[in-house]
């Protein structure tokens, strides 16, 4: 453990033997079923377990490392006269204690391959409602595609993948903060931008800088393209001929489509679509992303590895981007508006503003962290705050009296409406 008492942050044997052994007494004692990668319930208790032992994941890191395990159980029942999957580092080690928890509750999976983890994609959470299956639906050679990346969950899992950032703005710097707080080094990441106006933070990190775009393509392996929406089509048109078939390309700019990238791109591309948020440049964003035509599961789960560190990342069908811009990427300005009217009632009041604004600011990151970590509606939370005459519900009153409930929804819709129109505009762009 370092000084500070948090331990190193990428997976280790023992942080990962830890886990597995919360899980197994998880499920033998308290009958949870750790198999269902969906109850939360049980990878919530984990997590609590695992920051008591200085060990700082969030649950859906929790439940990502799980799947991959569980998927290299089933490539073993599936293929049990392969020698790959108990002999590649990052599986064996852990063989034991997952047949263990694989078979000991519910032995008639031994022998019934990888098509018995199909049924986990829907299942009964803790609160014993029906879930919706995870985006996208696991396919039957998910197994097979997922199981390298075991080897990159662990120590040295991206150190030699080469990282290449074109655009130098808050959201590839945020980006490349949360990837260098995993595995990836300062060394294999470099980043372009016309100017040199947002480089020399780049280089504080010790990360390499240059004004080509194709410098950057032709040494790296996942490439950012992080520019303003309508500086993407010259900027793809500019890399095209040196994007292979070993690269992969994430785009983050607003409303340029998948469509739109992959017509700009050489047929056959690997393409994603991100949209990452300002709280990005402090490790708490909320990313979304989509994958295009020929990206396949494990591309999605080698970005999702890579970004893990920037805050909660997610995957979902494109349409659901604009929503997430409206929602989170345009819901960070709504929250800060909300901040500050918070602050300015207390300075009304007779509150000094600084002390205004610290507390208000206090405020929004604690009640962010209680909803986060408590699993609860904010329904629920925000009943728990109101008591029958008492302050909070005269202020509700005063709220719901200036529509704010109604406002809110309306800016998140006119939000989405807008980034679609964009995506539009874009798209026609393209075409000419």
């Amino acid at each position: 453990m370092d000084e500070s008492g948090i331990k190193k942050q990428n997976w280790d044997v023992k942080e990962t033997e830890l886990f597995l052994d919360i899980l197994k007494e998880l499920d033998m004692k308290k009958c949870l079923d750790g198999r269902k990668v969906r109850n939360n319930k049980l990878f919530k208790v984990a997590h609590r377990r695992m920051t008591a032992a200085g060990y700082h994941r969030s649950v859906d890191q929790l439940k990502f490392r799980w799947k991959l395990l569980k998927s290299a159980y089933y490539k073993c029942k599936r293929e049990p006269d392969s020698p790959a999957p108990t002999k590649i580092q990052g599986w064996w080690r852990y063989e034991k204690t997952m047949v263990s928890i694989m078979e000991s509750r519910h032995p008639q999976l031994v022998g019934a391959g990888v098509n018995s983890d199909r049924r986990d994609d829907v299942t009964e959470d803790s609160d014993g409602d029906a879930s919706e299956p995870r985006w996208p639906r696991a396919c039957p050679d998910h197994a097979a595609q997922t199981l390298g990346l075991i080897i990159k969950m662990d120590p040295e899992m991206d150190s030699q993948l080469k990282i290449g950032f074109i655009g130098a703005g808050n959201m590839a710097f945020g980006i490349a903060k949360g990837i260098l707080s995993g595995n990836v080094l300062p060394v294999n990441v470099k980043v372009s931008a016309p100017s040199s106006r947002n480089l020399g933070r780049f280089q504080e990190l010790g990360i390499a800088v240059t004004h080509s775009n194709v410098e950057v393509v032709s040494g790296s392996d996942v490439v950012f393209v992080a520019v303003k929406p309508h500086l993407v089509p010259p900027v793809l048109n500019e890399i095209s001929r040196h994007v292979t078939d070993r690269h992969i390309i994430v785009s983050v700019a607003a409303g340029v489509t998948l469509t739109t990238l992959e017509e700009l791109l050489p047929e056959n591309s690997v393409v994603i679509r991100l949209m990452p948020n300002l709280p990005c440049m402090v490790l708490e964003g909320a990313l979304l992303f989509s994958r295009g035509t020929h990206a396949k599961l494990e591309d999605g789960a080698l970005l999702r590895s890579l970004l893990h560190r920037c805050g909660l990342v997610e995957e979902g069908p494109e349409a659901w981007i604009d929503i997430h811009t409206g929602l989170s990427g345009s819901g960070v300005a709504f929250v800060y508006l909300f901040a500050e009217a918070l602050a300015e009632g207390a300075v009304k009041m007779g509150m000094p503003s600084a002390l205004a604004h610290s507390i208000a600011s206090q405020t929004v990151l604690g009640a962010g962290r209680l909803l986060r970590e408590s699993g609860k509606h904010p329904a629920q939370l925000r009943s728990e705050v109101c008591t029958p005459g008492g302050t909070t519900i005269y202020g509700l009153h005063t709220l719901e009296q200036g529509g704010v409930r109604a406002t809110t929804m309306s800016a998140v819709e006119a939000a989405t409406e807008r980034a679609r129109e964009l995506g539009q505009k874009s798209a026609a762009g393209s075409r000419k």
